[in-house]
């Protein structure tokens, strides 16, 4: 049960309006990095909150939909994977982020971010660990994020059936890497990264 009270421990000034941002897809082979930032209404609680990886599809897709329709503003922020293999995953994770909080259509006066560094804001900004699991605006943030990102891959395993991209979402498996050596690498494949690369024609 995620402890209302931790969140005291940053100290946010009173009536000063938070936004949580956190990312999803940075692992996977395929497909963009996802990022969400979000200001709760504190008029408006919801139940059940936590990191999205420990909820399951159908409770995601319930807390997705009570989140948007009673959180003050929310916002979707990505970098493609052309992005991806040009800047690095981590660069272009912190331009997802960066998206995300200016998307916003009500400017935040704080964001706390999930994991241990922030993104460049117009806005003070503090890195949380494992903030999806303890920071209520983080939480809300992870299940826009991750919802969105995997009915996206869903969309995208229709355009490249093979790969079972609506199973494992892109990430490395076993499945995923022995498909990329069968069927080849499509376009929404990172390059960069190591196991795609790896199958790559050598460049004449």
């Amino acid at each position: 049960m995620m402890q209302q009270s931790e969140f005291d421990l940053f100290e946010t000034p009173a009536g000063v309006l938070v936004c949580g941002v956190d990312e999803v897809g940075r692992g996977p082979l395929c497909g963009a990095v996802v990022t969400a930032a979000v200001i709760l209404d504190p008029d408006q609680p919801i139940e059940g909150l936590n990191d999205s990886k420990m909820l399951s599809e159908k409770k995601r897709e319930a807390l997705f939909d009570e989140i948007k329709a009673k959180a003050l503003c929310w916002s979707i922020g990505r970098a493609e994977v052309e992005e991806i293999d040009e800047l690095n995953i981590l660069r272009a994770t912190m331009l997802a982020m960066t998206r995300a909080v200016e998307g916003l259509s009500i400017k935040p006066g704080m964001a706390l971010i999930d994991g241990n560094r922030c993104p460049k804001l117009n806005c003070p900004a503090e890195a949380i660990i494992k903030g999806d699991g303890r920071i209520p605006e983080i939480s809300a943030a992870s299940i826009i994020a991750k919802v969105t990102r995997d009915r996206e891959m869903s969309e995208m395993d229709k355009l490249y059936p093979g790969y079972g991209i609506a199973g494992h979402k892109g990430y490395p498996t076993k499945a995923h890497i022995e498909a990329l050596k069968v069927l080849g690498v499509t376009p929404i494949h990172r390059r960069s990264f190591k196991p795609v690369r790896d199958l790559l024609p050598e460049p004449s």
